[in-house]
């Protein structure tokens, strides 16, 4: 009896030694940052942006690094520090706000609500590093005005090259290219003739 005890005791030990092996430690979070842009007049003064969309792919605490050769490459121990679309939509109202001070922006998805003169859709498909190194964000944008039956709806292609290697370099990156969109949108809000 006195062996078996031992034997289990082994047993369970290992086991614990092993689980504790294989967990790893507490995982770097990254957020990204609204950026400075041109600020535009000329705005509705109420717009509302949406969610922004993300596909599933991209729905996960851990950064994706890459979707190249039909694969998911994963930064396992550097996640992003928020759910990725609730992120994306918090930063790109804010680099609205910045460049037009003179419209109010807010997210439908949040408390404050209003009566919208214009409002703003933006879903991504795609926002990790292409074979070259460079983050590519691929997008679809569509801004509908309150007394305008169609939508203008842009494509974003935007290849960012990384300012420094690994997670810090790709959420810089992933913080230009978003401003950049955030430029486009500014820019269809700002410039589009006849709204009344």
């Amino acid at each position: 009896m006195n062996r078996v005890h031992r034997l289990r005791l082994a047993v369970v030990l290992c086991a614990t030694l092993a689980a504790a092996s294989c967990a790893s430690p507490d995982p770097k979070l990254y957020t990204i940052a609204p950026l400075p842009g041109a600020e535009l007049s000329g705005a509705p003064k109420v717009v509302a942006l949406h969610t922004v969309g993300t596909p599933r792919y991209l729905q996960r605490n851990q950064i994706v690094r890459s979707s190249e050769d039909y694969r998911l490459d994963l930064r396992s121990n550097e996640w992003w520090g928020e759910p990725l679309d609730a992120m994306l939509g918090r930063v790109l109202m804010e680099d609205l706000t910045q460049r037009l001070p003179q419209s109010t922006i807010y997210t439908s998805s949040g408390a404050v609500t209003g009566s919208p003169d214009a409002t703003i859709e933006v879903q991504l498909q795609r926002l990790d590093l292409d074979r070259t190194g460079n983050l590519l964000l691929i997008a679809q944008g569509s801004v509908s005005f309150k007394n305008k039956a169609s939508p203008n709806t842009r494509n974003f292609h935007i290849s960012q090259p990384l300012p420094s290697p690994g997670a810090e370099g790709q959420v810089a990156a992933t913080s230009v290219a978003l401003a950049q969109v955030a430029d486009r949108i500014a820019g269809m809000l700002a410039n589009e003739p006849d709204r009344r």
